[in-house]
């Protein structure tokens, strides 16, 4: 699932120095920049991601990637065999032979996540689940009172 990218390599002057141009934007207007020493962070933008694995890897020591172009600094000794494979598949999410999770995984994985004593009896009223914000307690509870009122 998902669309692969198409990927076209540029050689520079430089050897250590590989560009690639994809028929898609990864940044927008946006200039970012990854270099090896200082990582990725939290890799949460297409750029972030694809350089956490280009250095994942081992074949890149700087990635800057503008728009639709993905600069990439070889590390010492490397060829840029295998980078255009990892662009490509930025956006794949399911390839040939993965398991999709099933039904009972999801709901197993939200049951964990929502923690049982978040929800208590309201004085007399319904159970209130501590996520909603107080404003719309109040408000839900003024409605009921005046519908209260009304019958």
């Amino acid at each position: 699932m998902g669309q692969p990218v198409v990927v076209s390599r540029k050689s520079t002057r430089d050897p250590k120095v590989v560009r690639f141009e994809t028929n898609r934007l990864l940044t927008g207007s946006g200039h970012e920049k990854y270099t090896l020493s200082v990582g990725t962070g939290r890799a949460v933008t297409p750029g972030a991601v694809l350089a956490a694995r280009m250095f994942a890897a081992g074949k890149a020591e700087a990635v800057h990637v503008f728009g639709n172009l993905i600069t990439v600094e070889l590390s010492g000794g490397q060829t840029a065999d295998g980078l255009d494979e990892i662009i490509r598949d930025l956006y794949q999410y399911w390839k040939p032979g993965m398991e999709p999770p099933s039904f009972e995984d999801f709901v197993a994985e939200e049951l964990a996540a929502t923690p049982a004593a978040d929800s208590a009896p309201a004085a007399g009223g319904p159970a209130v689940d501590s996520r909603v914000p107080a404003h719309l307690l109040e408000r839900s509870a003024a409605a009921r009172a005046r519908w209260a009122a009304k019958g």
